[in-house]
C-alpha cells in the first residue's frame, strides 16, 4: 500500500450497535412542516439556543450541535435534501482561533506569496480574479467525521456525521497562478499552504502553524477560493481567501491562506508531520504513515431518524465519492440484510459534490435498523466496519452511521 494515501475502503470488520451512542447515531427528530427549493427543512426545537462566539453568530445556532467555541457540528436533520449546504449551517472546524475582522475590510488588497514556481513572488486577490475564475461544487468535510463511532474513544472532537457539508467554491484555479508565474520549479512534488493566523503567543511556530502539504497531482483540481455559496468567503470559514482542495478532508483546505509553495518535500510542521495521520491505537504520529489526503466513498441516512407513522416513508440521505463519481446508493431497512437502490435527487454537481438519495418504503409498525451504502463508479463500496485507529479518521463504515427508526 502507498503508505502515502488514506486506504479508499476499510476492512469489513462489523461496526458495533453500542446502544449507550443511541442518541449520537440517531440525532433529532425531523420537523416535516415544509421544505425549500433547497431542500431544507425548518428546524423545530424544545430549547432556546445558547449564544455562539461572535465570529459565528450569524450561524442557526439550531442547526448546529456546539462541541467547543472552534467546533461546531451540523445537526443531523438539518442536513436536509439539497445539493448545496447554506452557509449558516455549515460545520466549523478552527485549529486556532479566528482572526480579527480588519483582516476582510478591503478583501482584493489581501495578498499571498507565491513561491517554488520560475518567477515566485506575491500577489493580491483583486490581482487573482484577473487570472481566472472558476466554481466548483466540493464537500468539505472533517478528517475526523464519524468519530463518535469508535469504540476506543479516539481523542478529538466527537463528530457524528456533521462535520461535512456540500460547498459552491469560487476562485481561481491554481494551475492558472502557477502558470503566470512560470509554471512549477524544477523538483516541485507538493503544494503547500501556510495559513494567515497570528499564533497565541508562547506557541512554538513548528508546533501550531497551519501549514499543509497535498501531491502534485491535486494541482488539476486545487483553487484559491474568495468565494462560497455566491458570496464572500466569510471570515468563519477563511476568508478573504482560501486553499480549497476539492476531494481532499477538510484539514488540507488552509484558511487564511497567506502562502502557497511547490516544494520538494511535505512541511514538516506538526500537522503534517504527525497529525492527521492513520495509525494503529496507542501508536503515535510520525511521517511514514498514511496522510488525511484523499477522501473516502461514503454515505448516511438524514431524515426519518426516531420515528415515523406507518405506510409510505420516504428515506432520505447524503452520499460523495470522494474524487470520483458516484455509482449507486443501497439502502437497507434491515440492518445490510436486503438492500435496495436508491434514486438520486437534484442535478450532478461533479465528482466532488455530494449526492442526496431518496428511496420510498412501505412501513409496517415496528423497528427498523436503516444503513446506506454508497459505491463508486471504480467499484469502492462501503465497507460494512471501520479502520479502527488512533484518532478515528476516514470511518466510512455503512452499520455504525446506521438509524434505529420506529414505525407506529
Amino acid at each position: 500500500m502507498n503508505r502515502d494515501i488514506m486506504p479508499r475502503q476499510a476492512p469489513a470488520t462489523p461496526g458495533l450497535e453500542n446502544p449507550g451512542r443511541r442518541q449520537i447515531l440517531l440525532g433529532s427528530a425531523s420537523a416535516m412542516a415544509a421544505v425549500t427549493l433547497l431542500g431544507f427543512t425548518p428546524l423545530a426545537r424544545a430549547e432556546e439556543p445558547k449564544s455562539l462566539p461572535d465570529y459565528a453568530a450569524w450561524k442557526e445556532r439550531n442547526a448546529l450541535i456546539v462541541h467547543s467555541a472552534n467546533t461546531m457540528e451540523t445537526q443531523r436533520d438539518a442536513i436536509g435534501q439539497g445539493v448545496i449546504t447554506p452557509s449558516d449551517r455549515l460545520f466549523i472546524r478552527n485549529n486556532l482561533p479566528t482572526p480579527p475582522e480588519a483582516i476582510v475590510a478591503d478583501r482584493d488588497a489581501w495578498e499571498i506569496q507565491v513561491e517554488g514556481v520560475k518567477n515566485p513572488g506575491s500577489i493580491t486577490i483583486g490581482e487573482l480574479k484577473k487570472l481566472g475564475v472558476t466554481t466548483v461544487a466540493s464537500v468539505l468535510q472533517c478528517s475526523g467525521n464519524g468519530r463518535a463511532f469508535f469504540p476506543h474513544g479516539a481523542g478529538g472532537t466527537q463528530w457524528s456525521v456533521g462535520a461535512a457539508g456540500c460547498i459552491a467554491w469560487t476562485g481561481v484555479p491554481l494551475k492558472d497562478v502557477v502558470e503566470a508565474m512560470g509554471g512549477p520549479a524544477d523538483g516541485a512534488g507538493y503544494i503547500t499552504s501556510t495559513g494567515g493566523e497570528e499564533l497565541p503567543e508562547g506557541l512554538d511556530p513548528m508546533q501550531a502553524t497551519v501549514e499543509r502539504s497535498v501531491p502534485m497531482r491535486a494541482m488539476e483540481q486545487a483553487l484559491l477560493a474568495w468565494g462560497m455559496n455566491d458570496e464572500d468567503l466569510p471570515l468563519t470559514h477563511g476568508g478573504p481567501l482560501r486553499m480549497v482542495i476539492p476531494g481532499f478532508y477538510g484539514v488540507n483546505n488552509v484558511k487564511y491562506v497567506k502562502k502557497v509553495a511547490l516544494t520538494e518535500a511535505q512541511t514538516n510542521v506538526k500537522i503534517q508531520a504527525s497529525s492527521y495521520r492513520v495509525r494503529d491505537v496507542g501508536v503515535k504520529g510520525s511521517p511514514d504513515q498514511p496522510s488525511m489526503w484523499e477522501m473516502n466513498v461514503k454515505s448516511w441516512v438524514t431524515s426519518p431518524l426516531e420515528s415515523a407513522g406507518k405506510g409510505r416513508t420516504m428515506i432520505y440521505g447524503v452520499a460523495l465519492g470522494g474524487t470520483v463519481d458516484l455509482d449507486k446508493v443501497e439502502v437497507s431497512l434491515d440492518g445490510g440484510e436486503n438492500w435496495q437502490q436508491a434514486r438520486f435527487l437534484g442535478p450532478d454537481l461533479g465528482p466532488f459534490a455530494w449526492r442526496p438519495f431518496v428511496l420510498a418504503a412501505d412501513l409496517s409498525p415496528g423497528e427498523y435498523r436503516i444503513v446506506s451504502k454508497a459505491t463508486d463508479v471504480e467499484g469502492n463500496s462501503q465497507p460494512e466496519g471501520r479502520t479502527d485507529n488512533e484518532r478515528g479518521y476516514g470511518h466510512n463504515g455503512w452499520s455504525d452511521h446506521g438509524v434505529t427508526l420506529v414505525v407506529s
